[in-house]
């Protein structure tokens, strides 16, 4: 999977009721001090992170820096007024499933400091990760923030739930019991444009759940 950039401007969805258990609350605090160091580095000549693939949001003054290491991608937004980042969307392998499903599932987990929240920055950033044909699906645990981004997502794209246990996928269909729903297994997912469900499950060895 090749990184499409640039990438055009983006509309902010509505939400639209879905449940997913909300049971991690990551801290604001102390985020600044490490964007604060990635920044100084995007900014150094010769550094890993200078000069950096990137492209625009529809704020000009956002810019999107990106890094593929390992097969994880990193996307750091950049606040070219304030000269700082706003925050970073990292793209994770999901290190649950087998080597099949691991070429084309990442995990997106996200930090923006509080005054950028709210604003579709990160939701702008995981539309361009779809459009780039990447297939996400969220981790054992979501924050309440996490769980609104993806609501609002699920608007726009295919998705479903699966379950994930001995690195196999089980597609369990798109409506959910609460039950269902609160086990750590059940996972969520969502698929590019020109993606459809049964490339999807041909793709990462997804069965279908006999239920």
């Amino acid at each position: 999977m090749i990184l499409a950039l640039p990438f055009p401007h983006f509309r902010i969805p509505f939400h639209r009721p879905l449940e997913l258990r909300v049971d991690v609350d990551p801290s604001a605090t102390n985020r600044g001090d490490p964007l604060t160091h990635v920044y100084e580095r995007i900014q150094t000549p010769g550094d890993q992170l200078h000069d950096l693939p990137s492209f625009g949001l529809r704020d000009p003054h956002l810019k999107v820096h990106v890094r593929e290491v390992d097969g994880e991608r990193y996307a750091y937004v950049e606040d070219t007024l304030r000269r700082c980042l706003a925050g970073c969307t990292v793209f994770n392998r999901l290190v649950e499933v087998d080597r099949r499903a691991d070429r084309h599932l990442r995990s997106p987990h996200s930090r923006y400091l509080p005054q950028y929240q709210r604003q579709g920055i990160a939701t702008a950033v995981y539309d361009w990760a779809l459009a780039s044909g990447i297939c996400l699906m969220t981790g054992a645990r979501q924050s309440a923030g996490a769980h609104a981004l993806w609501r609002n997502l699920a608007r726009r794209y295919e998705s479903g739930f699966a379950e994930l246990r001995n690195k196999k996928l089980t597609y369990l269909g798109v409506d959910m019991s609460p039950g269902d729903l609160e086990r750590l297994e059940t996972r969520m997912f969502l698929l590019p444009a020109k993606c459809t469900l049964p490339e999807f499950c041909a793709a990462v060895g997804m069965r279908i759940s006999p239920r």
